[in-house]
């Protein structure tokens, strides 16, 4: 395949939590080559150490960056890991409101995308399902955000969340085209029982063990409600990131199911720049 997909990191946080090195081993025996590391800046002596063990890459990562006072270390630490684009995953809910809320996200996201740039970086942001089903005179608030964002920042659309906030996913690429630069593909119920367990201001990096039995819906790529083959139509140019927020049996098996379903049928996908 000729884009190689990527593993959002956070999938397997209890293995690496207990052994990062042999998480990222595990990763890469899979047969990924590439891996989007989050909370980079508290391990990165530690995560450039297992990269390079395992031959890996890392050409996005994951950090709180809007709400930090010190970008410069963030930037600085993924630029130690050879990241090239540092992806914000989170605002919460109680902050996308208005349109003033949007503006005022925005306004952060282009300035730190100045930043960034003078560290070689790209910087992007990365929705939940609030951004889609928050909405202002009938219009999402994100498709808001994306109004007044510089053309220059970098959008990771995390397909499922946008599928359950309510957007039709496939259109919604193909309306925002090349400035999607990553896509999480994830898989699993979209309605029901997730999209009603999850309070819209739930933290993306810390879930709560009441919601779990929730985000466990998550299945492979190709096994649950996501039309995950037209997404993947709709964005040839976009780096596939497997992610589960959560997942009833082995996590590894899971995501070794996604990399084989995307081995099989990810036919669009363009080559790596």
């Amino acid at each position: 395949m000729a884009n190689e997909p990527s593993v959002q990191l956070y999938t397997v946080r209890d293995a690496i939590a207990d052994d990062l090195a042999g998480a990222i081993d595990r990763v890469a025996a899979i047969g990924f080559t590439r891996v989007e590391p989050y909370a980079f800046v508290e391990q990165a002596s530690a995560y450039a150490a297992a990269l390079k063990a395992s031959g890996l890459s890392a050409p996005s990562g994951h950090a709180a960056v809007i709400d930090s006072a010190n970008p410069t270390e963030i930037f600085e630490a993924a630029v130690t890991l050879g990241i090239e684009t540092v992806i914000d995953p989170f605002i919460p809910s109680d902050r996308w409101q208005t349109a003033d809320d949007a503006a005022r996200i925005a306004e952060r996201v282009n300035e730190l995308s100045v930043q960034a740039k003078g560290f070689g970086l790209r910087f992007g942001y990365h929705n939940h399902q609030w951004e889609f089903g928050n909405k202002v005179d009938g219009r999402s608030i994100y498709h808001l955000f994306v109004d007044d964002l510089a053309p220059e920042v970098v959008l990771e659309l995390d397909t499922f969340w946008s599928t359950v906030g309510g957007a039709n996913t496939v259109e919604l690429l193909k309306e925002l085209g090349d400035r999607v630069q990553f896509i999480h593909v994830k898989d699993g119920q979209v309605s029901g029982d997730i999209a009603d367990a999850l309070p819209s201001s739930d933290s993306a990096l810390v879930v709560p063990d009441e919601l779990m039995a929730a985000f466990k819906l998550q299945v492979p790529a190709g096994s649950g409600d996501v039309d995950v083959a037209g997404i993947l139509a709709a964005a040839p140019q976009a780096l596939r990131v497997v992610e589960f927020d959560g997942y009833a049996g082995d996590v590894f098996e899971g995501i070794a199911g996604s990399f084989a379903w995307l081995r099989e049928n990810d036919t669009v996908a363009e080559p790596a720049a």
